[in-house]
């Protein structure tokens, strides 16, 4: 990313390219009001010098005595923005000709084009938010599920920091007490003190742990499950898909073999993003074209954090689904018979004995589906689903960060335990504050920031 003075005025489109009502250009900076005054035009006669913060303003954009836009002028002086700079934001018409008409003379008027994230890369900067909070913004603009916004808005509030900041006193505390016993041995610490000091390191260490189960919880909510439905031909796949969806995304017929591809959509159970693949059901290629789907199932099947293997409960068992039962005892399954509605021919037992988690639905006549729906959340929330390694980067950073924490925290506990002296024991306390420091930003690179921000767009 180019390095740029974090003094300059910057400007950019915050709203999505298209048609739209309103489209809005973000000015952030010293300069912010001082160019607005150069193209903005109040109906009221008035100056942006003179505008007060939170005040909004109608009147004209002008170039040369030309009207560009007509526009609404909001504007929020510094430091209570959400940069801590002066914030002017331009509501206009949401054509991109209009839009990028105003950008441009912001532009040739003294503001540089901002880069991707740098709005929440100067509120971070300019102390307004730490950087567990910054990149709960981009967890907000990408979140799924009404769950994943409500995480994503708990830690823009500072739920996770609050936590952080805690164990960090905490940390900071304990680290003082024991310097102090290592500057000053003539005044020891009795086995009473040093008793003291292991619970306090255990509950922080207990803290720890507890964070991180919720950290998991908190990445199924933001990233999602992928679920795999696959099945032999002529079993309802496609059926499934269907009415997990709510709606007719498969092509569903009597033919076998109709899904000639993997068919992938998100949904949304009992507050889950859920990202369900619909495989083919060919085991045997016959041509290129279904050698490729194969290939492409197999794979999906891998990548899976979780399997819907449908069974037709109205025939026997075929050597086809006893090879698939072969074949994915190493996944984490569900095993769906389908078809309830018609005469049952299945070995229900064999599947019973083999599969835990089963369940028996109609997809065609929706029957049990919500029960189906039970089932994959009641795995999810208790942990029985072995997530892939599908992070986002800010969360995988947190993750590392107090999985590493917690790690020399209980290195030191260990130490109490074995009577190690005190000098390493403060070690691992100064250890485990160096990741909570790089986790809340109190200590961070450019490259760090860098890679962060990279992920975000333009005028956020």
């Amino acid at each position: 990313m180019e390095k740029h003075d974090i003094n300059e005025t910057i400007v950019a489109i915050s709203t999505p390219p298209g048609e739209s009502g309103i489209g809005i250009v973000r000015i952030s900076g010293k300069k912010a009001l001082a160019v607005t005054e150069r193209v903005f035009i109040a109906k009221d006669g008035s100056k942006p010098a003179d505008f007060k913060s939170y005040t909004i303003h109608y009147g004209w954009i002008v170039k040369d005595n030309k009207v560009i836009d007509e526009v609404i002028l909001t504007v929020m002086r510094s430091p209570r923005s959400y940069t801590k700079e002066d914030i002017v934001e331009i509501n206009c018409h949401g054509g991109i000709v209009a839009l990028r008409a105003v950008l441009d003379l912001v532009l040739e008027n003294g503001c540089r084009l901002a880069e991707p994230g740098e709005f929440t890369k100067r509120a971070f900067l300019n102390g307004r938010i730490d950087l567990a909070q910054a990149e709960a913004v981009l967890e907000i603009i990408r979140a799924k599920t009404d769950s994943a916004l409500k995480i994503g808005i708990e830690q823009l509030k500072g739920g996770l920091s609050l936590k952080i900041n805690k164990l960090h006193r905490e940390l900071s505390d304990l680290l003082l007490v024991t310097e102090a016993n290592i500057d000053f041995p003539e005044e020891e610490i009795g086995t009473f003190d040093l008793k003291i000091l292991a619970c306090k390191l255990k509950n922080v260490n207990d803290e720890l742990v507890s964070i991180l189960q919720s950290c998991r919880h908190a990445r199924v909510m933001r990233e999602g499950v992928r679920a795999v439905i696959c099945g032999k031909p002529n079993v309802g796949k496609s059926s499934l898909l269907n009415a997990l969806l709510k709606q007719e995304r498969s092509i569903v017929t009597a033919v076998a073999g109709t899904t000639r591809d993997t068919i992938e959509e998100i949904i949304d159970i009992k507050g889950i993003p859920v990202r369900i693949v619909d495989t083919a059901g060919i085991l045997e290629p016959r041509d290129l074209i279904e050698k490729k789907a194969v290939e492409r199932s197999r794979r999906s099947i891998e990548l899976a954090d979780l399997v819907l293997l449908l069974f037709d409960g109205s025939r026997e068992l075929s050597g086809e689904d006893k090879l698939l039962m072969r074949r994915l005892h190493r996944k984490t399954i569900i095993a769906v018979i389908n078809k309830m509605d018609l005469r049952q021919k299945i070995e229900r037992e064999k599947i019973l004995k083999k599969f835990k988690n089963t369940v028996e639905i109609s997809a065609k006549k929706f029957k049990n589906v919500n029960l189906l729906e039970d089932m994959i959340a009641g795995l999810v929330y208790g942990g029985k689903v072995s997530l892939g390694e599908m992070m986002l980067t800010s969360n995988l950073r947190h993750i590392q960060a107090i999985r590493q924490t917690q790690k020399f925290v209980a290195g030191a506990l260990d130490s109490l335990d074995n009577k190690v002296p005190l000098e390493f024991i403060a070690q691992d306390i100064r250890e485990a504050l160096e990741y909570l420091d790089d986790l809340l930003g109190k200590k961070f690179s450019g490259d760090l920031l860098d890679k962060i921000f990279s992920h975000f767009c333009i005028g956020k």
